[in-house]
């Protein structure tokens, strides 16, 4: 554990039952806000924590590593051959299992700032719900057995395609403003795909036969976030088919991937913040997904794009909003029994 120590109360408190919650409540940038703030989305834009720093240009940065030293030549992708098929699969194997396992040995073997900051303080643990008797070895299941593979046949697919010219292939000499400004949109489109994903999974049937395999997590953990059904995979990694149609670049695609590959690990990390040494931290914005994960009906959206205040589903961590909450199934459960 870490000898140096961020007092906790300085950004939030513990509530009766000894759940963390955050003085600094579940909102949006100012991307939609209305009257538009240009100043306040240039701001919102390169603040750090903001849109692009640190989550999303650390995503963008591996995506082009990954992009410009460890993906198959174009001409080696023209056609499907076990080779270069094997050494995309192993590369989204390592740098995933890698990834994860660097949060999870961090903050959950070593525990190396304890339960500071951590929204749940019990550690995961053993339950029969779980693949194996146990919450870390069923997320690693699911995790490397079902969604790494997946995952890798969209980007083979994405690739053969590009490769042959079957689909359009933006170059940055032809268009560089839609170029960079694809790439800025990216996580935008990433979050209404998964809204609209999320929405459709958490009808009754699609919840309790695909779902609810993720929904098992809750009280998450790193290894959490791509811990899902088969099919609840296959339609998450289906946001990369987007380049299938709208002109972009491998690059865009791979983007695209990584994006959806590692922005669930801060999401389902447990935790409020990152203590970096001294009091300095680094800001998870993990609540609202965790909200989702202890309420299941609230927060289905993640970030940027306000859909659930536009559609009656937000919770900002708030008791009041926890009461409304509340009432509102009282209201529905009364509605439902006349």
């Amino acid at each position: 554990m870490s000898t140096e120590m961020v007092d906790e109360t300085a950004f939030g408190n513990r509530d009766a039952k000894g759940h963390y919650v955050p003085d600094q409540r579940v909102g949006y940038g100012p991307l939609f806000e209305w009257p538009t703030k240009p100043l306040a989305i240039a701001k919102w834009f390169v603040a750090f924590p903001g849109y692009l720093f640190p989550w999303n240009m650390l995503y963008f940065v591996l995506a082009a590593a990954v992009w410009f030293w460890l993906t198959p030549s174009t001409s080696t992708m023209e056609s499907f051959a076990p080779g270069w098929i094997a050494v995309v699969f192993v590369r989204n194997l390592v740098l995933i299992a890698g990834y994860y396992s660097l949060f999870h040995y961090l903050y959950y073997v070593r525990r190396r700032q304890g339960t500071r900051f951590k929204f749940n303080q019990r550690w995961p643990g053993d339950s029969s719900r779980f693949t194996f008797g146990k919450q870390t070895r069923d997320n690693v299941f699911w995790t490397l057995g079902s969604g790494v593979p997946i995952v890798t046949v969209w980007e083979v697919v994405g690739q053969w395609l590009f490769a042959n010219g079957h689909i359009p292939w933006l170059a940055w000499s032809q268009n560089p403003a839609w170029f960079v400004a694809m790439m800025v949109l990216i996580p935008i489109w990433r979050e209404f795909h998964f809204y609209c994903v999320h929405r459709l999974i958490h009808t009754p049937f699609l919840y309790k036969t695909v779902h609810a395999v993720h929904h098992r997590n809750t009280n998450p953990g790193p290894w959490s976030g791509l811990s899902m059904h088969p099919v609840e995979h296959l339609l998450y990694f289906s946001s990369m088919a987007i380049h299938w149609i709208v002109p972009s670049h491998p690059l865009h695609m791979i983007y695209n991937q990584y994006h959806s590959l590692l922005a669930p690990v801060p999401g389902h990390s447990g935790f409020d913040r990152y203590e970096l040494g001294g009091d300095r931290t680094l800001y998870t914005a993990g609540y609202a997904h965790y909200l989702h994960h202890k309420y299941f009906e609230v927060n289905y959206a993640d970030g940027v794009i306000p859909f659930d205040r536009w559609f009656g589903t937000y919770h900002d961590g708030s008791r009041e909003a926890t009461a409304g909450m509340r009432s509102k199934k009282s209201t529905a459960a009364v509605k439902a029994v006349d």
